[in-house]
């Protein structure tokens, strides 16, 4: 089952510390970022699955911040405020957020919230929100997402197929983040949702296509650097990734 990534972007260091350790506990993964300019680094760089944001973040409201991210992905946005007049929440639901949360809160509602969110959005990760026209630069390769090219240092360009140029992207656009068969095969067929799980012959391609990929991309591919299994997960782009517009 693939495990759910939240973004908390608050400036309250006690504040983030109490969700992260509650919503890991539920089983979800975790960060935080306490200023605007972190948060849209992590967004940029990595899945997010939902988005905790403070409305009051210093001298950027969370509203603003939700316009920016809007402008780029449709990842759900849950505020979290102490202002808690009818304006306020009105205000938070025309930006583009999907729910608002008053402070103090109660954890259980709080996590009820969350999952409800879920169940309406169905997992509009960044595995399918992320633009593909940006510059990415990993490794010795640089991959130019507006043509679809992959190029290495000497500048010659490397063929890829449609699949591979497909998984490729997935990879690019969650570095450092292992995804599953099942997540893998949603970006390849173009469904939102993965599978609960795949079968023997599907899994089986998956795997190869990996292979093909890493033939293309690692200096010895028997013994991969950049892709690597994640035994009982899948795979994972190892390597820091630059993106440029």
């Amino acid at each position: 089952m693939t495990i759910r990534r939240i973004l908390v972007v608050d400036d309250d260091p006690d504040v983030g510390i109490m969700l992260k350790q509650y919503l890991t506990r539920e089983g979800y993964a975790v960060e935080i970022a306490h200023d605007t300019a972190t948060a849209l680094i992590k967004v940029g760089q990595q899945r997010v699955d939902l988005i905790f944001l403070d409305v009051m973040l210093g001298e950027e409201s969370g509203f603003d911040v939700c316009q920016k991210l809007r402008a780029e992905n449709a990842v759900p946005i849950i505020f979290l405020s102490a202002l808690s007049a009818d304006h306020h929440r009105l205000t938070g639901y025309q930006v583009g957020g999907d729910d608002y949360i008053a402070k103090p809160f109660n954890p259980g509602l709080l996590l009820a919230r969350v999952r409800a969110v879920f169940r309406r959005t169905q997992r509009a990760s960044s595995l399918n929100y992320r633009r593909d026209i940006g510059t990415y630069v990993f490794g010795k390769w640089t991959f130019h997402g507006d043509r679809e090219e992959l190029v290495g240092q000497d500048g010659v360009e490397t063929m890829l197929s449609k699949r591979e140029t497909a998984l490729l992207k997935a990879f690019l656009a969650n570095p450092q983040i292992p995804l599953t068969r099942e997540e893998i095969s949603s970006v390849l067929t173009g469904e939102g949702e993965p599978q609960d799980k795949l079968d023997a012959q599907q899994s089986r391609a998956i795997d190869v296509l990996v292979g093909r990929l890493r033939q293309k991309i690692e200096q010895n591919a028997k013994a991969p650097k950049l892709i690597k299994t994640m035994r009982g997960t899948g795979y994972q782009l190892c390597c820091a990734v630059q993106r440029h517009e």
